[in-house]
């Protein structure tokens, strides 16, 4: 415990599935932990959880698609706080609609990227000048699984995402000399407190086919590696993209199969 002791962590999307594990870890870890979302009574109790634990955590508004919203964060977190150590961008609309490339209209796409690599890309650039102040800082992207390759559907997600991933290099090169670390997270399958009753049984059997361990992804599990990468064991570590993903992108595609025929090859 303690690994993020007197550091200032802003966790985007907090209110909810992923952000919430990582807040939670992130407070343990002795983090000042800043709640945000667009719920302000969701944030709120999440404030309240972490601090009944002994954590310390406040909210603030945000809504990663309305670049006001980013700047006043990141503005407000500085003034209180007086400097910014960590960010977390995990801020992401999952529930836009989305599917093939004949199927996408352009405002669908538009508002998939708005919200996903827009926002983050934002969120970076309002950031860094409080970075640059404070001597450095370390920037965790939440990535995804999607972007490692095509796939039937969530092609604007899967676009924004990727575009999640070189955002990522880029920054880790361009502000690494003055002390500004960036890294990507690609979760796998992570079944929350929110989302399992909306994962279909059949989608969980398809993916435990693919993963190499025994077990879905859980939020704790994308919150430990966001920790390492927001600590000062990560000092030597930027520019790096990490599946944490049961290591289901690790090997050939026909395992599964395979695997099921109780055969180790054709």
């Amino acid at each position: 415990m303690g690994r993020l002791s007197g550091k200032v962590a802003i966790v985007t999307g907090s209110t909810s599935g992923i952000g919430i594990g990582i807040a939670k870890v992130y407070a343990k870890e002795g983090a000042q932990v800043i709640i945000c979302g667009r719920r302000e009574a969701r944030g709120q109790e999440v404030v309240d959880e972490i601090t009944a634990e002994g954590g310390k955590a406040s909210y603030h508004f945000m809504d990663i698609t309305q670049a006001e919203s980013i700047e006043a964060l990141m503005a407000d977190t500085a003034r209180d706080y007086g400097k910014i150590d960590i960010l977390v961008n995990n801020a992401a609309n999952v529930a836009l609609k989305d599917g093939r490339v004949d199927e996408l209209t352009l405002d669908m796409f538009d508002a998939i990227v708005q919200s996903d690599l827009r926002g983050t890309f934002y969120a970076i650039k309002c950031a860094l000048p409080y970075m640059l102040e404070n001597g450095g800082g370390s920037i965790v992207n939440i990535g995804s699984m999607a972007s490692c390759g095509g796939d039937l559907g969530s092609t604007a997600y899967a676009c924004a995402k990727a575009g999640v991933d070189i955002l990522t290099q880029y920054t880790a090169q361009q502000y690494g000399k003055q002390g500004i670390r960036c890294n990507c997270i690609r979760p796998g399958l992570i079944v929350t407190p929110q989302n399992e009753a909306k994962v279909p049984q059949a989608l969980k059997d398809i993916f435990l086919g693919s993963i190499m361990v025994d077990r879905y992804g859980c939020p704790e599990d994308i919150a430990h590696a966001a920790v390492y990468f927001g600590s000062d064991e990560a000092a030597y570590v930027t520019g790096q993209i990490i599946n944490v993903d049961g290591g289901m992108n690790s090997h050939a595609p026909t395992v599964a199969q395979f695997r099921e025929m109780g055969s180790r090859t054709w």
